[in-house]
């Protein structure tokens, strides 16, 4: 039976927000832009716009991960700008391509609306190590900075360290958790835990509810299965939930993950993504793949970016914002 391990719940914090994030965007995406950025700048420089030149740009977006179809978008934009307005000096691309890149990724920019529902159920799910119960405590972090009170439910029951991960998280955050005792969390019930803490919130009149779920391969197929329980059992304690499905991503790993955002999509109908770790290896073309990907359909948006180790380092996508911060 799931039990409520307590930790206060103050929905107030004396920490400000973040007034700055714009900057830390910048620091947060250093790597990527020393990756990305600083490779693109250098072919602009100045000097003829020619074949030589896209041949260029298009093997510096292959190798940052933005993948065949969104390199393939991005420098057919580029030729019809150049066409366009006339460019003829490598020097005048640099704006044209961050144009093209904020046009791309755009759709993505959705913030997250939590108001239509009390409690606001959020799924989390995703692959072992993609910073899952990480981006769980940051999330709580921002919407506590927000005034909302926030539960964590402790839906990991396949993992024997999730739990003690996520309780580390609440005591961090002073929020409550619901999770498995601990000498039945090997035959833990993930949707029991999860039904729990749904009623828990509804109770106490909790504003946000954030589940966490076990990591699994796309090709676990039971695991898989396991998961979608998840939602159904969700949905019968709250009608219309999970409000919202998230999906965390690690940006590190490139082209796989597209492969990802199609699976996990396809087994629970994502509502959105995090994308983690861009304060890494990740060379940050990865966000321009899975905008591709979705650019002729309904737009997966990127609901957050986590560009830093701290407590502060999640944040809503902004589209504008992360395409400046590539550039010098």
């Amino acid at each position: 039976m799931a039990s409520f391990f307590k930790s206060k719940n103050d929905s107030t914090t004396s920490e400000p927000p973040n007034s700055n994030w714009g900057v830390r965007v910048r620091q947060g995406l250093s790597r990527t832009r020393n990756n990305l950025g600083k490779r693109l700048s250098g072919l602009f420089g100045g000097g003829a716009i020619d074949e030589d030149l896209y041949e260029e740009m298009e093997t510096i977006l292959l190798t940052a991960d933005a993948g065949v179809s969104a390199t393939t978008w991005l420098l057919e934009e580029l030729r019809r700008k150049v066409k366009r307005n006339g460019l003829t000096d490598a020097s005048q691309l640099k704006e044209a391509l961050q144009e093209a890149l904020v046009d791309l990724l755009e759709p993505l920019a959705q913030p997250l609306d939590t108001s239509a529902h009390h409690p606001f159920i959020i799924m989390l799910t995703g692959v072992n190590g993609a910073g899952k119960t990480t981006s769980i405590g940051k999330l709580a972090h921002y919407y506590q900075l927000q005034g909302k009170s926030v539960l964590l439910a402790a839906g990991d029951t396949f993992r024997a360290a999730a739990r003690e991960q996520l309780m580390a998280w609440g005591e961090r955050n002073r929020v409550a958790v619901i999770a498995q005792e601990s000498s039945d969390q090997q035959r833990g019930d993930p949707a029991a835990v999860i039904f729990d803490a749904v009623n828990a919130a509804k109770a106490r009149g909790i504003d946000i509810v954030l589940a966490d779920t076990a990591g699994r391969l796309a090709t676990q197929l039971h695991l898989m299965e396991e998961i979608k329980k998840v939602k159904r059992v969700i949905a019968k304690t709250e009608p219309g939930a999970p409000h919202e499905t998230l999906l965390v991503l690690d940006a590190n790993t490139g082209q796989n993950a597209v492969n990802q955002v199609q699976a996990f999509d396809d087994a629970l109908g994502l509502t959105g993504l995090i994308v983690t770790k861009l304060d890494g290896t990740a060379k940050g073309g990865v966000l321009a793949a899975i905008a591709r990907q979705r650019q002729q359909k309904v737009p997966l948006p990127v609901r957050f970016i986590g560009v830093g180790e701290g407590l502060d380092d999640l944040r809503p996508f902004v589209a504008r914002e992360f395409v400046g911060a590539l550039f010098d």
